[in-house]
C-alpha cells in the first residue's frame, strides 16, 4: 500500500497517484505544476497555505488506502 509521511514532496505523490490533485487544489494549492512546488514536501506546502500537515497527511493516506480497497 502507498503510504506519505509529511515528507513526502509534491512532485512524488502526484507520481504516487495524480487522483490526489483534487485534494491539493481544494485546499488552495493550485500550483501543482510549478516547479517550486514539485520538490516542496507535504508538510512545508501544508505550512505556507495553513493547513494542519498532520490533517492532510492523514486525508491522503485515507485516499490512498481507498483506493487499493476498491
Amino acid at each position: 500500500m502507498a503510504k506519505v509521511t509529511g515528507d513526502t514532496n509534491i512532485g512524488e505523490l502526484l507520481r504516487i497517484d495524480a487522483g490526489v490533485a483534487p485534494i491539493l487544489m481544494g485546499i488552495g494549492m493550485h500550483c501543482l505544476g510549478c516547479p517550486a512546488s514539485q520538490g516542496e514536501s507535504i508538510a512545508e506546502a501544508a505550512m505556507v497555505h495553513g493547513i494542519d500537515p498532520n490533517a492532510l497527511v492523514d486525508e491522503i493516506n485515507k485516499f490512498l488506502a481507498g483506493k487499493e480497497e476498491a
